[in-house]
């Protein structure tokens, strides 16, 4: 594993690593926490993983860094971490918000963008409103109550504190409670960047998700292979939010993954990780479906 920095535009450090010589790139922003996964196409592609900004080793920005569309200046990130590593051409993994991210990027520089993969992206529409379960809803609930509690209670930059936050968190992600302590490698809290993470999400990343309103017609340009895989439990994304994406993105397929929460990959790995290599190699999952 090699690793190494990228430089943005405006002079932001964006922290990667590289595994593997593969000619094609798979290139996966947040893509650390998820490196059980991606080893294992390692054999076809080379892994280019990088911490976005205010994430892991990436540059720590100032609270009023970089105001105006944070999502799409995440999507310029990907293009200087692309243009860092000299790819003219790479594959895409994202995970969460940075599904969304993806899509955005590939608007702007479609030429650079071969095959993407979403698991679990966050709803093209933040205005849509998609019921949870009773169940699901009393556990949100639950989760809340408990994160007050620690912005009350205890020092809000300590590791002491992010790991108090992470233990009352990860329930959200997995179906399983057995699963949950699957999770410990999204918690870095050793770094300072991680320690401030949810701030930075929760100030920044969800007001631009909950405002942005992305049709059809907004992403009719992204003309490339999109596979959306989406637990059908999620907790923190919608799973018809998922579908939506399948639905409006004009070459996309969409696989459920059942009793599957946010990350389905750590519940459902062979499944999960079966598909992406299928899709990687070119041809669409066996499980993969249209959406009309």
């Amino acid at each position: 594993m090699t690793d190494g920095y990228a430089t943005t535009d405006d002079g932001v450090r964006l922290y990667f690593q590289r595994i593997g010589t593969a000619p094609r790139v798979l290139l996966v922003p947040n893509g650390p926490p998820l490196l059980d996964l991606l080893e294992r196409f390692a054999a076809t592609h080379t892994i280019v993983m990088f911490d976005p900004v205010n994430r892991g080793r990436s540059d720590l920005l100032s609270d009023d860094a970089r105001r105006g569309d944070v999502l799409e200046r995440e999507a310029d990130d990907i293009e200087a971490v692309r243009g860092a590593i000299g790819a003219a051409e790479v594959d895409l993994l994202g995970h969460s918000y940075t599904g969304v991210v993806l899509v955005l990027y590939a608007r702007r520089y479609r030429a650079r963008v071969g095959r993407m993969i979403q698991i679990g992206p966050a709803a093209p529409d933040g205005s849509v409103a998609h019921p949870r379960t009773p169940e699901d809803e009393a556990l949100l609930q639950g989760i809340f109550e408990r994160m007050l509690e620690l912005q009350r209670d205890t020092e809000p930059d300590s590791e002491e504190r992010c790991r108090r936050f992470w233990d009352v968190l990860r329930p959200l992600y997995v179906v399983d409670p057995a699963d949950v302590a699957k999770l410990d490698a999204f918690a870095r809290c050793h770094l300072e960047t991680e320690r401030r993470a949810a701030s930075y999400v929760m100030t920044r990343i969800m007001p631009a998700l909950s405002a942005m309103q992305l049709r059809a017609d907004d992403v009719a340009g992204v003309t490339g292979p999109v596979l959306t895989i989406h637990g059908r439990r999620d907790r923190s994304a919608p799973y018809e939010g998922g579908r939506d994406w399948a639905r409006i993105l004009p070459d996309a397929r969409f696989v459920s993954v059942d009793d599957a929460g946010h990350m389905p990959w750590i519940e459902k790995p062979i499944e999960v990780g079966g598909d992406i290599e299928t899709f990687l190699a070119g041809a669409w999952p066996a499980a993969a479906e249209r959406v009309d």
